[in-house]
């Protein structure tokens, strides 16, 4: 009986140490996590899938992967090359490296980019048509050494929301090397582009639709160079810039024409290139507040189901504050967003998003009550303006203004008087259907 003691609790204790098998997650469960190296019929899909690294003049930026959606035409996820001057591609299957320097079409909130590759013709990977179902069978492949092909399998767990883009959300562990690799399904075609990301702190990995990549074909132009994506316009592009009378939003609600001051150069390059992108299309007007006015495009608003949180969403990148004397919040002008000072101590304005001042008249009392919170003295021509026109006097040095509307304040009236929820959002969502330039 003692023998029998001693043995039962030396079982124990083995258990309590992790001798036992381990219970696996569901996750877990649905992935195969040792790969399988017999998939020789997966080699000539595997041909068309490349890894890549993106270099600003010889420093490189990032690496990551791609895949062939056209004979010379690699799809990849946008941000691993926005700041790129070239990027090297090398196929798995092969020690050759080539160059791709040009692009023919990309989609900045769905983070994608198509790649012309110099010197090279591959047989493009078909991609998934239309949504999957709820746990397919997914799969990622990868090169093992002996010219083998290792496949991990996992599957799809539905299509989420995540900060404002459509995504399948998988099984599939995708480390940060095979951001940008093909997700497969069974019948061999992409279901989309696999990378991942920390989400409610947790690490998930997901699946960009093939139908954006579709689409982005559809849409796909002369090559461009790789170096025009980065922040900033050239000499020539300032200059015919500079020259546009004006641009056209397009709502729902109606038309609102504005013009941008050259006072602010890198806010309406950086604007112009966004409605040139076609960036706004489809945006909400996701905030409306009487008394101030409306605002408009964040990313993560294309797809925003109802009573969703939005407009926490930029472009990718932030502009310098550029405050210009006398430029000031009167009713009509345009400005630029920002978070908090707290979070955001040299002020940069949102990359994307922008507001429209309705505002409302004020008293002199009240102005020089702002002039005593906020450190600021208003002239005679904004003390004038706001007593008679009205504005958003509080805002006066602290965001950046750089445009005014022309015409469609009606528009923006009527747009400040629809029904909102507790953030401000319209109970029926208001569009920006596209942003035309007036030459």
């Amino acid at each position: 009986m003692i023998r029998f003691t001693v043995i039962l609790i030396f079982a124990l204790i083995f258990a309590s140490c992790g001798g036992g098998k381990k219970e696996q997650t569901p996750a877990e469960k649905s992935q195969n996590t040792t790969p399988d190296n017999s998939n020789e019929d997966w080699k000539e899909i595997s041909d068309a899938v490349a890894n890549i690294d993106s270099y600003d003049g010889t420093r490189i930026l990032e690496s990551g992967q791609g895949f062939f959606v056209g004979e010379n035409l690699l799809v990849t996820k946008y941000s691993l090359v926005n700041q790129a001057t070239k990027v090297n591609v090398k196929p798995i299957n092969e020690d050759k490296t080539y160059t791709a320097d040009k692009f023919v079409a990309f989609d900045r909130i769905n983070d994608l980019i198509i790649l012309q590759v110099d010197g090279i013709k591959r047989t493009p990977i078909k991609l998934v048509e239309g949504k999957l179902p709820n746990s397919a069978k997914t799969m990622v492949v990868s090169p093992s050494p002996g010219g083998t092909i290792q496949l991990f399998t996992g599957k799809m767990l539905n299509m989420a929301t995540v900060k404002g883009t459509k995504l399948y959300r998988i099984t599939n562990r995708i480390r940060r090397s095979q951001f940008g690799a093909p997700v497969f399904v069974s019948n061999k075609k992409a279901m989309g582009i696999g990378y991942s990301a920390t989400v409610s702190y947790e690490h998930q990995s997901f699946a960009i639709p093939s139908i954006y990549i579709a689409e982005l074909l559809r849409k796909k132009h002369e090559p461009e160079n790789l170096e025009s994506l980065k922040l900033g316009a050239n000499k020539e592009t300032a200059a015919e810039n500079a020259k546009i009378k004006g641009m056209v939003i397009e709502t729902d609600a109606g038309n609102i024409t504005i013009k941008l001051f050259n006072e602010t150069p890198e806010y309406r390059d950086n604007f112009i290139r966004l409605a040139k992108e076609h960036y706004f299309d489809s945006l909400l007007i996701h905030r409306v507040i009487a008394d101030f006015g409306i605002q408009s495009g964040a990313a993560d608003t294309r797809y925003a189901e109802p009573g969703e949180n939005i407009g926490w969403k930029g472009p990718g990148y932030t502009i310098p504050a550029h405050i210009v004397p006398g430029l000031y919040h009167k009713r009509g002008m345009i400005g630029s967003p920002r978070i908090p000072d707290t979070k955001n101590l040299r002020r940069r304005s949102d990359g994307s998003q922008f507001y429209i001042v309705s505002g409302r008249k004020y008293f002199d009392e009240e102005l020089n009550d702002l002039e005593e919170q906020n450190g600021i003295k208003f002239s005679a021509d904004q003390r004038q303006a706001y007593k008679t026109v009205g504005g958003a006097p509080h805002l006066d040095g602290a965001y950046t203004i750089f445009g005014q509307v022309t015409s469609g304040m009606d528009v923006v009236d009527k747009i400040v008087k629809v029904k909102t929820d507790k953030n401000w959002r319209p109970e029926e969502d208001i569009r920006i259907l596209r942003i035309r330039i007036l030459k």
